[in-house]
């Protein structure tokens, strides 16, 4: 077990859902004029919430993909919010969306220096050219996530589809640096 917890913060969980019909995009903006929707430069429709904060892309063909929730909860929360406003607007929807989890970005601080030229060479799946990129990148294969970590001890953990996987990615990268010695904690006077 690590000595330091490491703080983790969950910044961006991207779902995807589809409603199994067709969405009639101009009817939408005719009803809720603060949507963006600009056909000629992109075919989706942005649909933001201020509560959950949240910008849900809708598709004609029914495709949702919403951006910027907290958690996976507030993902389900906000596409459920947009299609009962799409609903109160006079949008006739017939299902109940399917939803997916595609990606769950979070940032983490593990409390300790890195050693990442060490961990470049001692750890596999790692790529790290600090001439174009300042982090080594850290490709994990259980749980399937890859790790941006960077020699002041913060990473970006990125691909994960559960909330439950970047806790337990991050547990297992601190733990691997703390066994193999390339994570430093700043001795205490």
């Amino acid at each position: 077990m690590p000595k330091v917890k490491a703080t983790i913060r969950i910044e961006n969980v991207v779902a995807s859902a589809t409603l199994n019909q067709k969405v009639d995009l101009n009817a939408v903006v005719k009803g809720y004029p603060g949507v963006e929707y600009r056909p000629e430069q992109f075919p989706g429709l942005v649909f933001r919430l201020k509560r959950p904060k949240t910008a849900t892309l809708i598709f004609n063909s029914g495709k949702m993909v919403c951006t910027g929730a907290k958690s996976a909860k507030e993902s389900r929360r906000a596409v459920m919010k947009v299609v009962k406003e799409l609903k109160q607007g006079g949008i006739i929807i017939i299902s109940k969306p399917e939803m997916k989890i595609q990606n769950i970005v979070a940032s983490a601080s593990l409390g300790g220096m890195i050693d990442l030229e060490k961990a470049a060479y001692t750890l596999e799946k790692t790529m790290y050219e600090p001439e174009q990129f300042p982090g080594l990148i850290y490709r994990m294969a259980v749980p399937k996530v890859v790790i941006l970590l960077f020699a002041s001890g913060k990473l970006v953990c990125t691909g994960a589809k559960q909330e439950q996987d970047v806790y337990d990615s991050v547990e297992k990268l601190h733990t691997l640096l703390e066994e193999k010695e390339l994570i430093f904690f700043e001795e205490e006077e």
